[in-house]
């Protein structure tokens, strides 16, 4: 049976260039260079796309012409928070987008038996709860990591926090709209489903064996 989620609050970002880097991080005889190239780029995808609605301010710029009124980006900003460790190989493609962006972690483990999360590790900048937080994780499984990053955040104020992963699985699409009625959630792939072992079907594996070279 299908499992079914709040698709108004999932973006795929299916982008002919996205769709055809995916495919070859699909690969298992992609390398490990390449594939954590292949993480940083489709992160920069999918911010471009997480960061479209951000608020924007009125500035005066004199360019070699004239002066004139052009648009900055307002506010406090950008957070942007991987859950560790795969989460670390979409950070750089975030602040490719916004080098200025403050970055936080938190590390999360999965039970292999329970697959449940367990919190090991978590370092937010001081202000926070005045920022844009985009949680990033390259897959988004059964969800469990991601609900507590979120509720995490939740917890220290954050009011405006996007999720973005490379590959989701419907149940965890699920998991995570049910939990937070407000998290916005960008991806660049909706697979079939887990399998037994809470892997997505078909995915790529194990993203943070892959990226960092532990396999």
């Amino acid at each position: 049976m299908a499992v079914e989620y709040d698709a108004s609050r999932v973006t795929l970002v299916d982008h002919p260039l996205v769709q055809h880097k995916l495919s070859i991080l699909r690969n298992k005889d992609t390398g490990t260079n390449q594939f954590r190239k292949l993480v940083r780029e489709l992160a920069y995808f999918g911010g471009y796309e997480a960061m479209r609605d951000l608020p924007l301010e009125d500035v005066e710029v004199e360019t070699p012409i004239c002066a004139s009124t052009f648009k900055q980006l307002a506010g406090r900003k950008l957070a942007v928070v991987p859950i560790l460790r795969a989460g670390l190989g979409m950070v750089d493609g975030i602040l490719d987008l916004v080098p200025s962006a403050r970055v936080g972690h938190i590390g999360m483990e999965r039970d292999e038996v329970t697959h449940e999360p367990h919190e090991y590790y978590c370092k937010m900048p001081k202000d926070i709860d005045q920022r844009t937080c985009l949680v990033v994780d390259p897959m988004l499984a059964t969800g469990g990591s991601a609900e507590m990053a979120v509720g995490y955040l939740r917890g220290r104020g954050v009011k405006d926090i996007r999720m973005l992963c490379i590959v989701a699985a419907p149940e965890g699409l699920k998991a995570l709209t049910d939990r937070d009625p407000d998290v916005h959630i960008y991806t660049c792939a909706i697979d079939e489903c887990l399998n037994e072992d809470a892997y997505i079907v078909p995915g790529l594996g194990d993203a943070g064996d892959r990226i960092f070279g532990t396999l």
